[in-house]
């Protein structure tokens, strides 16, 4: 059974118009969840609104929404308000702008959504936008409602269909300058230096996000396995907490030894027949 779409409506370039479908690229669905029961009877508990003034409970058709404007004042808001006021990007996402994907800093990129055509009519618009886009190796930039918030968006092709990802606000995301002010810069010694680019080598991989496991799930669920044949919850074995490296040089050459590699320094491998090496750097201790 296919996903529930996140978010349906249409993508506009120029003229060019087709019915599309957002659909969540993360499932939550395998995510252990516990529920709130009475520590007394062990039935489950609900959360029931309740008038702040009276303490009675409302039943649903009594709740409205409420924007605060003053002390205990608020202006309503009903649905069909909110579905009066809406924007066009409530419903269309219109490609007024193009950038290549690089140009857009990681930090801006917020989350993602697979973009695949809503019926069978609009299946060629959308494959003509995807494969422009594609052999322009372009992002379109849009602007999209979603949650009751717009937010800019970038769209590019991904496959046979696209994937579109909400960016953040500029004025959302803090400077980085800010956070690394009081970082020191530091004259590094470089052999040590090269030893941890002979680790980095050493333990390259590719990406495979298949070898990715939730271990903190897993723990989870063996516990509630545990509780439910009656057995004592199992503990985690207990894990040395890191703590700063007091020797830099030593710690680097146990680290490169263990990787594999006996030798350290730059010229180690590298010193030609007939010459003598190159007296090793002094191992300088961190700060």
């Amino acid at each position: 059974m296919a996903p529930r779409p996140a978010w349906s409506g249409y993508l506009k370039l120029s003229l060019v118009t087709c019915a599309i479908e957002l659909s969540n690229v993360v499932t939550h669905a395998e995510k252990v969840s516990f529920h709130v029961l009475n520590r007394k009877t062990g039935n489950r508990v609900r959360r029931v609104y309740v008038d702040q003034k009276s303490a009675k409970p409302l039943d649903e058709d009594e709740e409205v929404r409420g924007y605060e404007v003053g002390k205990d004042e608020f202006v309503r808001i009903e649905d069909e308000d909110i579905e009066a006021v809406q924007i066009e990007s409530s419903h269309t996402l219109n490609l007024d702008g193009f950038v290549d994907k690089t140009s857009i800093d990681q930090v801006y990129l917020d989350t993602p959504y697979y973009v695949s055509p809503a019926d069978k009519v609009s299946e060629e618009a959308f494959a003509v936008i995807r494969d422009a886009l594609a052999e322009k190796k372009m992002a379109g930039l849009a602007r999209i409602v979603l949650y009751q918030r717009e937010r800019p968006a970038m769209i590019e092709p991904f496959g046979k269909g696209m994937m579109l990802t909400t960016l953040r606000y500029g004025d959302t995301v803090r400077e980085a300058s800010g956070i690394f002010a009081d970082i020191q810069t530091t004259k590094l010694d470089g052999e040590m230096v090269e030893m941890a680019e002979r680790i980095i080598d050493r333990k390259k991989a590719k990406f495979d996000p298949g070898k990715f496991r939730d271990r903190n799930e897993e723990s989870l669920l063996e516990l509630v396995r545990a509780k439910k044949a009656g057995r004592k919850a199992p503990k985690a074995k207990a894990q040395p907490k890191p703590s700063n490296v007091v020797n830099l040089f030593d710690a680097l050459k146990k680290s490169l030894n263990a990787e594999g590699g006996a030798r350290t320094g730059r010229a180690a491998s590298k010193t030609p027949a007939g010459k003598s090496k190159a007296k090793p750097a002094s191992r300088r201790k961190s700060a």
